[in-house]
């Protein structure tokens, strides 16, 4: 009697926890790049012209989304800035960082060929952070106006920015013009808020001097000498 052949069965289902570290492992370990896991996520450093190298060599072995792309700014740094970019594998359920390091002025060469969705990354880096890249096809601005100067995320741009927005009914347009701040900086003293209150309520205001004494104040003298008001 001929053996019965089993049913076909579903799919089989991926490791949790098993293959997809070691496979990830794996393909990392073939790559000649300096990597390294930091806080549990794996970190690839390359120099800047390996960028496209790397990234090319990731989306063939299986790490085929980049789900986001930055840049971040150490000004006392050198090189000053560091572009990340995020790398997803759904088949290895593993996410992988690469980073680079950018000097002020140098030019990074863009991945938009490899990853269609960096087109807006770029162009929001080149926007907050003034890194250029070379070979995109459309590196304009994407967060600010037309016409705007600096780049707001860069650690040494002003905090109240160089010029202000406003409508103007006269000229039936919207005009820029440089901050006229209304008043001066205040001081802050960089406590708690809870901590600020809880001072102010121990120690109240005490009178300044060339103030005069109100009309509260000198009832408050008669009612103490038993006098009425």
């Amino acid at each position: 009697m001929p053996a019965k052949t089993p049913p076909p069965s579903a799919s089989p289902a991926v490791s949790a926890d098993k293959s997809a570290p070691a496979s990830a492992a794996d393909i990392l370990a073939k790559l000649p790049y300096k990597t390294e896991v930091h806080l549990g996520e794996v970190v690839v450093t390359c120099a800047l012209s390996q960028v496209s190298e790397v990234l090319s060599t990731l989306k063939a072995e299986s790490f085929t989304q980049l789900s986001d792309m930055t840049a971040v700014d150490y000004p006392n740094a050198k090189p000053r800035f560091q572009l990340v970019y995020q790398l997803l594998s759904v088949s290895l359920n593993q996410r992988l960082r690469v980073i680079s390091h950018v000097a002020d002025g140098e030019i990074a060469p863009s991945v938009t060929a490899l990853f269609p969705s960096a087109s807006w990354a770029e162009r929001e880096v080149w926007d907050m952070f003034g890194i250029f890249f070379d070979g995109h096809g459309d590196l304009r601005r994407l967060l600010t106006d037309y016409g705007f100067e600096g780049h707001p995320l860069r650690k040494d741009f002003p905090l109240t920015g160089t010029v202000e927005v406003r409508y103007d009914v006269g000229e039936g347009r919207v005009v820029y013009e440089p901050v006229n701040l209304s008043q001066e900086y205040r001081d802050f003293d960089f406590v708690s808020p809870w901590q600020g209150m809880q001072t102010a309520m121990r120690n109240p205001p005490t009178a300044i001097a060339g103030d005069k004494p109100t009309a509260v104040t000198e009832a408050d003298k008669a009612n103490k000498g038993g006098k009425k008001a």
